[in-house]
């Protein structure tokens, strides 16, 4: 039954790996691969409990007969709800972020990233994305910044293939920036979940190496754009949910938003309580001004109209979806004992991190970074790895991701939304980006 549990896995990371070719949603094959493994491991529950749990289960009876139900009682909840929780820990804090994000977007908190988009120069205007990207994505989701940004270059630049080369800026700049903080991605939330690093080691740690992978392609993409771009400025429509909250108060509510998630490291040293509580927090007090600044330009039915937060849409859902999933699906894997012999095996062939690190960056160019950073962290517990292996680990899939557009959930957003062949995007951008991963690195081996 291991063997089965593993291929069903090894099954999904090929249908996610080839989603643009088969186009079978992989937060559907995510979340299939994790339900059906849980339904599998808990029928040879028995032979599994013994063989990784004996002493706690003995302990669990107290004198009970072993029978099925027993045993599915001790599964269910000393073993399937630790997984649980750590997954809604990734989730709860992913849904709070974007949820700020979608408060501040609908009170105009980001206009002056398009008043600083107003230029007729090619190069500023890669920049000015780039750089807003960059810092955006380290302190909030990167895929929420991506989509964001994306959308805020789609209504200026009419141009499409000028629009492929922006968002390309775009995605490398929010991956970079993303696997910057512990914040910024799914990945590196996990590994402050787990204790593997602390906030402030990791951001110094990877600081020249995230710079480097950013830079070196972006410098490199300014080259291939002519001297002027094409722009055009249209007056957006009343969106329904729109505000005309004035500038203090929209200054306020972005102090609110992204001081408040810069407060939850020091949050989580103090109290011990998991992040996504401190980033409920956040939201809760930003909900409460965002209602007192608006309350009186909104009528009854419009008030409760906006409180139906935007942030629950069909490309969200999938993504939190798609983080759980994998969650659950690598949870049921290590509870087979399957982590623990590839762990010999590495141990045994391979017993470099950074060589790990370069195979791990080639493998995550095709497969999800987060997807293959959640199984190299399964492998190992946090007390038999270095620090250096964490951080080598989610530098190298996040920025292996860069390398084709089907490698990260930014890369799949930017080819959706521009119809974007992945052959284009490596002769353009990938190859360069490959440059910037190795260059990083190599910076990383030699400060670490």
């Amino acid at each position: 039954m291991t063997l089965v549990i593993v291929v069903i896995l090894l099954l999904a990371y090929i249908l996610i790996a080839t989603e643009s070719v088969t186009n079978v949603n992989k937060a559907a094959v995510a979340i299939f691969a994790g339900t059906v493994g849980w339904v599998l491991y808990i029928c040879y529950g028995s032979d599994f409990v013994m063989s990784q749990h004996p002493s706690e289960y003995l302990n669990f009876l107290d004198g009970m007969s072993a029978n099925s139900i027993a045993v599915k009682k001790y599964i269910a909840s000393n073993i399937f709800l630790k997984y649980v929780g750590r997954a809604s820990e990734v989730v709860l804090f992913l849904l709070s972020t974007m949820t700020i994000v979608e408060i501040l977007n609908n009170n105009g908190c980001f206009d002056f990233i398009s008043q600083l988009l107003k230029t007729r120069s090619s190069k500023r205007m890669l920049w000015t994305l780039s750089v807003v990207t960059f810092l955006l994505s380290a302190n909030l989701d990167n895929l929420t910044t991506t989509v964001m940004m994306l959308t805020i270059m789609h209504k200026i630049i009419p141009n499409r293939r000028q629009r492929m080369v922006y968002g390309s800026a775009i995605v490398l700049a929010a991956n970079s920036g993303g696997i910057l903080t512990v914040i910024g991605s799914p990945a590196g939330l996990v590994m402050w979940n787990i204790g593997a690093v602390t906030p402030t080691d990791y951001s110094l740690s990877l600081l020249l190496p995230c710079l480097i992978a950013w830079l070196l392609p972006t410098f490199w993409l300014a080259y291939s754009l002519p001297n002027h771009v094409e722009t055009e400025w249209n007056v957006l429509p009343f969106r329904g949910n729109d505000t005309n909250l004035n500038v203090w108060q929209r200054l306020l509510m972005l102090f609110v938003g992204i001081g408040g998630l810069w407060f939850i490291p020091t949050f989580h040293n103090i109290t011990k309580l998991s992040p996504f509580l401190g980033a409920l927090c956040v939201v809760s007090i930003l909900w409460i001004v965002n209602e007192i600044f608006n309350r009186k330009l909104f009528n009854a039915d419009q008030m409760l109209q906006s409180r139906v937060s935007g942030i629950l849409q069909y490309g969200v859902i999938q993504m939190i979806l798609f983080v759980m999933g994998m969650m659950l699906a690598l949870g049921v894997v290590k509870e087979t004992g399957a982590f623990d012999v590839l762990a010999n095996l590495l141990n045994t062939n391979i017993r470099n991190v950074w060589i790990i690190g370069l195979i791990s960056g080639l493998i995550s160019t095709f497969l999800d970074n987060f997807a293959l950073a959640m199984n190299m962290f399964s492998i190992y517990d946090v007390q038999s790895q270095s620090n250096i292996y964490w951080k080598v680990i989610a530098y190298s899939t996040a920025i292996g991701g860069n390398v084709l557009t089907i490698g990260s959930m930014s890369g799949l957003a930017l080819a959706r939304m521009e119809r974007m062949h992945v052959g284009w995007f490596f002769r353009n951008v990938g190859y360069k980006a490959a440059v910037g991963f190795i260059l990083g690195l190599c910076a990383m081996y030699f400060i670490g």
